[in-house]
């Protein structure tokens, strides 16, 4: 058994393992107001309920490992106080995804995903619609762990509205952990679907995606193309060029002989089977031609 102390790892390494060994966790889909009012939305997993009566939600937005800079997250709840956490089911998981990537301070993460901004009732952060549990809360506390890169800051949330979707509960007001569908994040670019195992994402921070909201309006108004779709397709740095776009076209019209004459719903379908491969780059071509 390979043995380690703490000390002798670097911060990058030893939060690597821990990320790892501590999985599969929950995610915190947190979205927050800054004190000018600009939403933002960013997702946790360094998170989970710790008491019922009083209702207590604890999550740790940690200093960046890489340049020791804190997250907007961290910076809103310190002005506001306020906080709505929504959870992660796998209809929206690559939609959540992109929402990682470090955007300049004002983006809205919502429109960048292509996410519905819902007001709540008790608090000024929106809620996400297409979340099926979101939970308006109240920030207690704010603990500070530390000062260095990697050092957590546990933000103490007191739930004070619950909302849950009609589709996940069951006749008896339960929660049907089934229907509710809840995706959990492990290490390295691994998810775990809680009914189904893990699967990966793209880590999206070492690009700049160019978000739902600089897609064509046929695309990301589309009557076939999920949100999960969506999310995946945002995650590119550029559009492919009319070149690359006609040589691709070319490439198939052996195989797909009405391609240039088929409609945006027949290629939008076709593209959602490049992306069931994972090949978003095939899909923007047949997107754009």
């Amino acid at each position: 058994m390979a043995s380690f102390n703490p000390q002798d790892l670097t911060t990058g390494v030893l939060h690597s393992y821990l990320l790892s060994a501590v999985a599969p966790r929950p995610i915190a889909f947190a979205s927050t107001m800054n004190a000018n009012g600009h939403p933002n939305l960013s997702p946790f997993s360094f998170f989970n309920v710790f008491s019922a009566n009083p209702p207590i939600l604890i999550f740790s937005p940690a200093r960046r490992v890489r340049d020791n800079t804190i997250k907007h997250t961290l910076e809103n709840v310190e002005a506001t106080k306020e906080v709505v956490i929504n959870v992660v089911n796998y209809d929206i998981v690559q939609q959540m995804s992109l929402t990682s990537t470090e955007y300049p301070e004002g983006t809205n993460e919502f429109e960048k995903a292509g996410l519905t901004m819902l007001p709540s009732d008790k608090i000024k952060p929106f809620r996400v619609a297409e979340s099926p549990i979101q939970l308006e809360c109240k920030v207690n506390e704010i603990i500070h762990l530390g000062t260095e890169g990697g050092a957590g800051n546990l933000v103490i949330c007191e739930v004070v509205k619950l909302h849950i979707s009609e589709e996940v509960l069951n006749e008896n007001q339960t929660v049907n952990q089934e229907a509710l569908d809840l995706v959990a994040r492990a290490g390295g670019s691994y998810y775990n679907r809680a009914k189904k195992g893990f699967f990966e994402i793209p880590k999206p921070l070492s690009t700049m995606g160019i978000g739902v909201d600089n897609m064509p309006e046929h695309v990301k108004n589309s009557m076939i193309l999920t949100g999960n779709n969506l999310g995946m397709l945002a995650n590119v740095e550029a559009l492919p060029n009319k070149d690359e776009v006609d040589q691709f076209v070319n490439d198939i019209s052996e195989r797909y002989p009405d391609i240039k004459t088929a409609s945006h719903r027949e290629k939008h379908k076709l593209a959602q089977n490049y992306l069931s491969f994972g090949d978003v780059k095939s899909a923007w071509k047949l997107l754009l031609s």
